[in-house]
């Protein structure tokens, strides 16, 4: 065992006097102030998007609210005092300039399709990538020359903890979730000599419409009553057993965005359940 002798007591000398702290210690118990900052938040109109807004807003950030459904954009935006935005981000044609001038950019629009390989539509297996991969590409291009010009940036791409495990009959959502994976590692190498960080936020299921729909899904998939969808196939992983409420995930989005995470960048964090424990 490697033995370690005590430094002496410091002596009562002259010095200069204590001023605030600085560096990097110092910022990492600040909170985030994000006045300022400009914010897009891709399916923000509910569910996790809409928790992520609400948490970028209370830290003074003016956010977009961006989704498919321009009514509930608009409510969502008038909350917070945000601007609502109607987008079909599966239409990758028509993104262009949606993101410039963006601080932080949160990628968490998504479907689901639930179905085995051999019966899976293509067109939907097609749809769900522009989506979930190709628009978030679109858009964080549109997003970092901004970004790089003004030395700071933000990327937070909200995956899954199926971008880090497979699943059966989800094969283009978990090759989508892969696929962001990749995209966030290589945006993080070339952002960081910019102040840019990019990362992926990996929940399992959480309490959102869409994970309602794909436990009726899933119940017409395995033959199962939806009471036995989340205890036996969602939560089957899980060590913790019950579902994630969204404004967890939230908090580890604000989290990724205040000066304490300056240093988590190319990270994929399981909010998990310990799921991905196994």
């Amino acid at each position: 065992m490697t033995s370690v002798t005590p430094r002496p007591p410091a002596q009562d000398a002259p010095g200069p006097a204590a001023g605030p702290a600085q560096g990097p210690a110092a910022r990492a118990g600040a909170a985030p102030d994000l006045s300022g900052k400009r914010a897009l938040v891709t399916g923000g109109a509910s569910g996790i998007g809409r928790a992520c807004a609400r948490v970028l807003a209370g830290a003074g950030a003016r956010v977009v609210v961006a989704d498919v459904d321009g009514e509930a954009a608009r409510r969502a935006a008038e909350e917070i005092g945000g601007v609502p935005l109607l987008a079909d981000l599966s239409d990758v044609d028509r993104l262009d300039g949606i993101a410039a001038g963006t601080d932080i950019l949160v990628n968490n629009a998504g479907v689901q399709h639930v179905a085995p390989v051999h019966e899976f539509p293509p067109e939907v297996f097609a749809r769900i990538l522009r989506l979930m991969v190709e628009a978030p590409f679109r858009l964080v291009r549109d997003a970092l020359p901004g970004m790089y010009e003004r030395g700071w940036g933000r990327i937070v791409n909200i995956s899954s903890v199926h971008g880090l495990r497979a699943s059966p009959f989800k094969s283009a959502y978990v090759t989508a979730k892969h696929g962001i994976e990749g995209l966030s590692k290589v945006i993080a190498l070339e952002g960081a000599a910019y102040g840019v960080t990019s990362n992926c936020v990996n929940p399992s299921y959480v309490r959102t419409p869409l994970v309602e729909g794909q436990i009726a899904d899933q119940a017409r998939a395995h033959g199962m009553a939806p009471d036995e969808v989340v205890e036996r196939v969602m939560l089957e992983h899980s060590a913790v057993k019950r579902l994630i409420e969204p404004e967890e995930v939230a908090a580890l989005v604000g989290y990724l965005c205040s000066p304490a995470a300056s240093m988590v960048t190319g990270a994929s964090l399981a909010l998990d359940g310990g799921w991905t424990a196994h």
